[in-house]
């Protein structure tokens, strides 16, 4: 052993991928990477893997294996393709794993990953939406650990180090408001997949961005909040936060508010999730008080962004309520880009799929499998569909 850090970045091609690779970059003799995936981004995927001498670099789709192979000629590195080839990658044994598969894909290889004992880096909150009690019970049960990457959850868990989640009474989480925050109610209806796709504050991908404008992406992490942190839904709030600056704050029962601050760069909560336990520097922005002038805040409205509202009742229905749910955001977020429904058809469209699967009694189970959630995922997916054609 070279004792460098082996470490995985499953989603290698995305804006978190890319962020870690930043870091990883920077100081190449202290890891040694074992695995790269990606999407279709097969140049990308390759150029990081030749740079930094991965031992395999996969890409998701099976149609571009001869391309990846094209790409990676000479270099050493293997090259596979396909989701079995993807969950194969996360089990080669690494001691940190960055799980930034986008969607309820990312399920699958982060709990290979953890299967092995691992610490997962966990930027998928598809993952504890759908799954949270399986993924915490497969990284006791193997000796691994998970790290929240999402910045709002880096923020709660920095803010509870050292204190005891029995004197917590609240847990706030922040949202930027997205593209539409300040337009008339009236309006957005008329909304299109380009404007939702522009962030005020952040720099992702369209369909994260586009879930920040109908707030499914802040739906998604109040249910990732419950399911990680074990915090009682009724004290989970959220608030509007233009600035995109304070990630998050933890309330305790003295009455004390502790507020994570920092600026909108992801390499934030990637660097502390790859450094824990130790806070080493960073490359990010310190923050100008002075020049920044004020935080702001405003109340997150249950009619202007159904989804918070759908959230709650996700999380008082339990089981694959949260499988149900994401698999039917992300059908109905489908639709939308594809222009086949409006923006705020998308919550309708959630809201319908999680009333027939509950009333068909599909959501409640006695344990959560990987099995079992995919079978939710596969008919959320397939109501959804029907729903959409009506």
């Amino acid at each position: 052993m070279s004792g460098r850090r082996r470490i995985s970045i499953l989603g290698a091609t995305g804006s978190i991928g890319q962020n870690t690779l930043d870091l990883v970059a920077r100081d190449p003799v202290a890891y040694e990477v074992v695995a790269l995936t990606g999407g279709r981004n097969v140049a990308q995927l390759a150029a990081d893997a030749r740079r930094l001498k991965a031992g395999i670099a996969v890409t998701a789709h099976d149609d571009l294996l001869d391309d990846l192979r094209a790409a990676l000629a000479g270099s050493g590195v293997e090259a596979a393709a396909g989701s079995d080839a993807l969950t194969e990658a996360a089990r080669r044994p690494a001691d940190w794993v960055m799980s930034a598969i986008v969607g309820a894909a990312g399920l699958a290889p982060g709990l290979a990953a953890l299967e092995t004992g691992a610490t997962l880096a966990l930027a998928n909150k598809e993952s504890m939406v759908c799954a949270g009690p399986l993924v915490m019970a497969t990284a006791r049960a193997h000796g691994g650990r998970v790290l929240p990457v999402d910045s709002e959850h880096s923020a709660v868990f920095q803010a509870l180090i050292g204190e005891d989640i029995a004197a917590v009474e609240r847990v706030i989480i922040t949202a930027s408001g997205g593209a539409f925050r300040d337009w008339p109610l009236e309006k957005l209806a008329t909304a299109t997949p380009e404007q939702a796709a522009t962030h005020p504050n952040w720099d992702m991908g369209q369909r994260i961005t586009i879930d920040s404008a109908s707030m499914f992406n802040k739906a998604l992490e109040l249910i990732e909040t419950k399911e990680f942190f074990g915090i009682d839904p009724a004290r989970i709030e959220t608030v509007v936060h233009p600035e995109s600056m304070i990630h998050a704050l933890v309330g305790f029962r003295d009455g004390g508010l502790m507020a994570h601050v920092g600026p909108a760069d992801m390499r934030h909560a990637i660097g502390f999730a790859l450094h824990y336990p130790e806070r080493r520097a960073l490359p990010v922005e310190r923050l100008d008080l002075v020049a920044l002038g004020q935080f702001t805040f405003r109340p997150a409205s249950e009619e202007r962004w159904p989804a918070l509202r759908l959230a709650r009742a996700v999380m008082q229905e339990g089981g694959l309520a949260g499988a149900v749910f994401n698999a039917a955001k992300e059908r109905a977020l489908d639709a939308f880009i594809e222009k086949r429904i409006g923006f705020v058809r998308m919550a309708e469209v959630v809201e319908t799929v999680l009333d027939r699967l509950s009333a068909q009694s599909v959501l409640n189970v006695d344990a959560i499998t990987l099995d079992k959630v995919r079978e939710a995922d596969h008919l959320a997916r397939m109501t959804a569909d029907v729903v959409m054609t009506e």
